[in-house]
């Protein structure tokens, strides 16, 4: 959610005061580096992205018309690098289907008991675990969604994906996730097929 004191950092930014968007940087700093980790997979690269997409946010910023929040407009930057970065992202992104009749799953426990799920560390590390395994268009979808708490919209904007795509790719990569767990035994499959 947009605070007032983010709305007045991106005014005063768009203006040229370097010290606000300093402050914006250090808001959006640690999700923009993970999700350009989640992209290019390697720490060093996705660094070097994040002050790409923070160069460009300070560069473009002036024709920001604040018609979407600050950060889906900076995280779209943050994927357009790395689409630029790794082609075979954009064209996993891109191969997810196109399914609007997809609903979404919630993930493993959300529906039921969200409680249980994260009640213990150790079913939070192996659900880590099981997300570090998905491809890493999956891994994005995931992040946005569920760490960001974007919008299907939102996220359809910020990876120039189709909305049912965006849907679908979650939904089966709710699969992927709930299918991981059972077999490990930590999730009873009948409540959640």
């Amino acid at each position: 959610m947009i605070t007032e004191q983010e709305t007045k950092l991106v005014q005063r930014a768009r203006l040229g005061d370097a010290q606000a968007f300093g402050e914006l940087v250090l808001m959006h700093q640690t999700f923009v580096y993970n999700l350009a980790l989640r992209g290019c997979g390697d720490p060093q690269e996705a660094q070097d992205l994040a002050q790409e997409a923070f160069l460009k946010a300070w560069q473009a910023l002036p024709g920001f018309r604040q018609e979407a929040r600050f950060s889906t407009w900076l995280y779209k930057i943050v994927i357009n690098q790395c689409y630029n970065r790794r082609p075979r992202l954009k064209r996993e992104m891109e191969a997810l289907p196109v399914d609007e009749a997809a609903e979404s799953l919630p993930l493993p426990g959300e529906g039921a008991n969200p409680a249980h799920l994260f009640e213990k560390n150790e079913l939070r590390a192996l659900l880590q675990q099981k997300i570090q395994q998905l491809t890493p268009a999956q891994r994005l979808l995931v992040q946005l969604r569920y760490q960001q708490e974007l919008s299907y919209e939102e996220i359809a904007e910020i990876t120039a994906m189709p909305l049912g795509s965006v849907k679908t790719g979650l939904f089966r990569t709710h699969a992927a996730l709930r299918a991981a767990l059972v077999m490990a035994g930590r999730l009873q499959e009948e409540v959640y097929a």
